[in-house]
């Protein structure tokens, strides 16, 4: 069995994040590297992937990648599409049809309303949190007949205010759009400026009328059980996933 973090979700959803244990890959994407555009064996990442699919109890074809750019893009999807459309956010009404976010410091962010029938999966870096891409990913889900007040959120590991150093200068930019991202004192355990990617989503979700945000896993950063960019450069990519039971 691979080692998942399952946080808990109403009934007819399921959502589950991955850690870097139980994969085939060798160093430096050891072990469970789910990222097949950062070096690793291509071969290595799709039984990686097909891992990850037995894990939950999918097919492999069920499993839904982006492209992610760091943007604020959602993809609407109903099936496995032919190539993994080009955006940071996914949104599905398809049952048993997972929606794959990957991070190596980002905050994967999954969000569902079992009432109306649709999840969404997003990927917030400093970028994305600046752009606002888990704001747009609700918007696609009301329009799917979501409402906010209904949703459960999780946000996944990422790396955390204590370690995520930036210049002075971005720290202003990224408060002056999303003023919930100064960690406590705004400094990382060193002192320096720093922003807290999670805090500043917890706090946007609570402003758009999300009652349910929690947190899954710690910092990336801090925690070897993840894949992080910061600490290693060099590295994989490990993964939120949520679907609507079939």
């Amino acid at each position: 069995m691979l080692p998942l973090l399952m946080p808990s979700w109403p009934p007819g959803v399921r959502g589950v994040f991955t850690t870097r244990a139980g994969g085939q890959s060798m160093a430096p994407y050891a072990e469970l590297n789910l990222g097949d555009h950062v070096g690793d064996d291509l071969r290595t990442v799709g039984a990686n992937r097909a891992a990850v699919a037995r894990a939950v109890g999918l097919a492999p074809d069920r499993l839904v990648f982006m492209e992610q750019v760091h943007g604020r893009s959602v993809a609407l999807v109903d099936g496995p599409p032919e190539e993994p459309p080009v955006a940071d956010a996914l949104v599905t009404r398809a049952r048993g049809l997972a929606l794959v976010v990957m991070v190596a410091d980002c905050v994967p962010v999954l969000l569902a309303d079992p009432e109306a029938g649709v999840v969404a999966a997003a990927h917030a870096g400093r970028k994305g949190v600046e752009l606002g891409v888990v704001a747009a990913a609700i918007r696609v889900m009301q329009d799917c007949g979501a409402r906010p007040e209904r949703l459960t959120v999780w946000l996944g590991p990422s790396i955390g205010g204590c370690c995520y150093e930036v210049p002075e200068q971005m720290q202003r930019e990224v408060v002056a759009v999303a003023p919930g991202a100064v960690a406590p004192g705004g400094r990382t355990r060193a002192g320096t400026p720093s922003v807290d990617l999670r805090a500043a989503l917890a706090a946007e979700l609570t402003a758009l009328g999300v009652p349910d945000v929690g947190l899954s896993g710690g910092c990336t950063n801090d925690d070897t059980d993840f894949f992080s960019y910061r600490r290693d450069a060099t590295t994989g990519r490990f993964a939120g996933l949520v679907w609507l039971e079939a």
